[in-house]
């Protein structure tokens, strides 16, 4: 039974109650055989809302989408989506419902041209062609490339692309600013901030590169030993290197301070 202690601990940083929430994760146990990932996790996220999961390597938040998405066996509690209790529903049924999922691996289709691989998973709604190309005018420029010939920045638009294009209501990316050049990260981050900013898309962002992610989202919560360890606004823990560092372990420029 999900005690109203719990619920009342579990209650967004901003106040927002569980129940005017677009994704919410009640109380989550979930472990690979015997080993223990995630160990009594409870948040949730807004319509419009925007959250960075922080921790470091190993912590679980990677487990956290996968459970998001169906793909990890929970041991404990539910996960709900629009009001309703997705706990049980196969993956493409969680994505039918609008949770759109950016792997880390650049999953694309390399022999399809970059246009192919946008149209080829489309849902009607208010991201198509021209919209995807306005957010990212690399792809339109690349439009007729196959995709073993993007770089892997590119690589990666495509792929945050064409998730846009089966148009979620919620998108979980998962790193997807790792091992990308400055100028693409810059890219990356500008176009994550309108899809949050100006066309209302809710996110969660799993990122190791924290004063970024904090520098394009609303809340953020931290995860440590399987649970969360901390939770705040975005911008208060920027301004927090003491706190940043204690639980990420990575110390903030004096720009970012």
């Amino acid at each position: 039974m999900w005690c109203a202690a719990t619920l009342a601990s579990a209650k967004f940083i901003s106040g927002m109650s569980m129940v005017d929430s677009l994704l919410e994760f009640r109380d989550i146990r979930a472990a690979y055989g015997e080993a223990v990932v995630l160990d009594g996790i409870s948040f949730a996220v807004p319509a419009n809302g925007s959250l960075a999961v922080l921790g470091r390597n190993g912590v679980g938040k990677t487990t956290l989408l996968l459970a998001a998405m169906g793909f990890v066996t929970l041991m404990r509690g539910s996960i709900w989506f629009k009001g309703k209790d997705i706990s049980h529903l196969p993956p493409h049924r969680r994505a039918q419902l609008g949770i759109g999922w950016v792997p880390q691996e650049r999953d694309i289709f390399p022999s399809l041209t970059v246009e192919e691989n946008l149209t080829v998973a489309a849902r009607s709604g208010r991201w198509d062609i021209d919209g995807i190309y306005r957010l990212f005018p690399r792809l339109k420029e690349r439009r007729g490339n196959m995709g073993n010939q993007l770089s892997g920045g590119e690589q990666q638009m495509l792929t945050i692309a064409r998730t846009l294009m089966t148009n979620p209501a919620i998108l979980l990316l998962d790193e997807p600013l790792e091992g990308l050049a400055p100028i693409i990260v810059e890219e990356l981050t500008g176009a994550i901030r309108r899809m949050t900013e100006q066309e209302g898309i809710a996110l969660v962002l799993v990122e190791q590169h924290a004063e970024v992610a904090l520098g394009i989202t609303e809340d953020a919560i931290v995860i440590e030993r399987g649970i969360v360890a901390h939770r705040a606004r975005s911008r208060d823990l920027l301004r927090d290197p003491a706190t940043l560092d204690r639980y990420v372990g990575l110390q903030l420029e004096t720009s970012a301070q």
